[in-house]
């Protein structure tokens, strides 16, 4: 392995460039402010490339970075995008720290932003506004000590552009073969109640009140681009309807059918294993994911759920989906269906029901024969070729199988913007079943 060492050149570059660019208070190289530090932990992390000095100093305040050469390809970077700038400031220092403890390694970029604000947390300086870090190792459990790369005194971290941002700037900075997204925040996946619909969605920024809607979370993975593993630590995101408007942009979506503690994942157990095995697949790092959540809060009498969908199987789930929904109708085995919703496991908002569970109990209940066995091979799909893998702690969640589905008592019009209205036939299942 090339050992990199920065010329004398460079560092005057880098010593004149901290002077400068301090004096307005937009750049740090590391919390100390040390250039040696930042030498020192530049060199770590590019230690199989050569370092092309450039100068990436815009109007968003980036500090000088190492281009990466090929050789610096890793198997996996794993991005997080923390959006701490509302009540759960606190918990995403937390997770950046829980990050620390396992740090990027020879195979694994980890590379995150943390974003805050004023009035919740005022641990590690209390800086506000952004800051992009490439996760180093520590020790230290209380404060932040990873390189600060770009400092952003304005983000806002609920607009999804400003996301295709972020996984762009990672993604040509820590190339890997595979990568992995995740989306730190609250999540109200698709969000039944009148009075909040416009509320629906995912990563909420209380400085620039914005927020992602589900459409939008596709509109970013499109400019992003197709990756590995998309992840939602957020509350109540794993939903049909949120994933199948993601399905050509991501192999697997991570993700929760029910609220999440605040806490949220527990990084340093899912990545520790990814660190201990950089090989791993998708399915591999999708399921430790899972089992890292689940089995964190079983350990601490906690209830949680988490699973994996595989969207390969969307299209094929679609076609069998639809034809199921014109057998009920057709059968008018509307009673079957009622009392399975009524009856179906549920999460968070009432009309949130697992759609697994859901078609078991139509399986039980129908009377019609061919609805029945399409409903047992619908079943078969799912657990074949569309949930990856499920898990969930807590005896409330016995029913639970990983893909959560909206079941209101009434239709919404702001329903069919999503691609999954437009393509199933769930929006006009909704309206039959409801018709009196």
């Amino acid at each position: 392995m090339k050992s990199v060492k920065l010329s004398g050149l460079l560092v005057a570059i880098l010593f004149f460039t901290a002077n400068v660019f301090a004096l307005d208070g937009n750049i740090t190289f590391d919390q100390n402010g040390s250039i040696s530090k930042i030498v020192t932990q530049i060199n770590a992390v590019t230690s199989d490339t050569e370092i092309v000095p450039e100068a990436l100093l815009d109007d968003k305040a980036e500090v000088i970075l190492p281009a990466v050469g090929k050789k610096a390809l890793k198997k996996w970077t794993v991005m997080v995008f923390v959006n701490a700038k509302n009540n759960l400031e606190s918990y995403g220092l937390s997770d950046v720290n829980e990050m620390e403890m396992i740090g990027s390694s020879d195979k694994v970029n980890i590379v995150a932003e943390l974003g805050r604000l004023p009035g919740y947390s005022s641990a590690d300086g209390d800086w506000k506004g952004s800051r992009r870090y490439l996760i180093n190792k520590d020790n230290n459990t209380n404060a932040i000590t990873s390189p600060v790369l770009m400092e952003i005194p304005n983000s806002d971290m609920g607009s999804w552009e400003y996301l295709v941002g972020f996984t762009k700037w990672s993604m040509e900075k820590f190339p890997a073969e595979n990568y992995m997204l995740i989306v730190w925040n609250h999540g109200s996946g698709w969000n039944k109640d009148n009075m909040f619909e416009s509320s629906k969605g995912l990563s909420y920024d209380d400085v620039t009140n914005n927020h992602m809607t589900t459409p939008q979370i596709r509109m970013a993975l499109e400019k992003i681009g197709k990756i590995n593993i998309f992840s939602m630590d957020a509350c109540l995101m794993q939903m049909a309807e949120v994933a199948y408007e993601i399905k050509d942009y991501a192999n697997y979506v991570v993700a929760s059918e029910e609220i999440e503690l605040a806490d949220g994942y527990t990084y340093n157990t899912f990545l520790g294993p990814l660190v201990s095995n950089p090989n791993m697949d998708g399915a591999a790092l999708s399921k430790a994911t899972v089992d890292s959540f689940v089995d964190h809060y079983a350990s601490i009498n906690r209830s949680g759920t988490q699973s994996a969908i595989k969207t390969a199987g969307f299209d094929k789930f679609v076609v069998l989906l639809n034809d199921w929904i014109q057998t009920a109708m057709t059968a008018n085995e509307k009673e079957a269906v009622v009392n399975a919703k009524n009856s179906a496991q549920d999460f968070y908002y009432s009309s949130n029901k697992d759609i697994y569970h859901f078609i078991q109990l139509v399986a039980q209940n129908a009377k019609n024969e061919g609805l029945i066995a399409k409903s047992n091979n619908l079943l078969k799909f799912m657990d074949d070729k569309l949930i990856a893998y499920s898990k969930a702690t807590g005896y409330t969640y016995n029913n639970t199988y990983g893909l959560a589905v909206y079941m209101p008592s009434y239709s919404s019009s702001s329903y069919g913007v999503l691609k999954w209205a437009a393509d199933s036939q769930w929006d006009e299942f909704i309206t039959w079943y409801n018709k009196k």
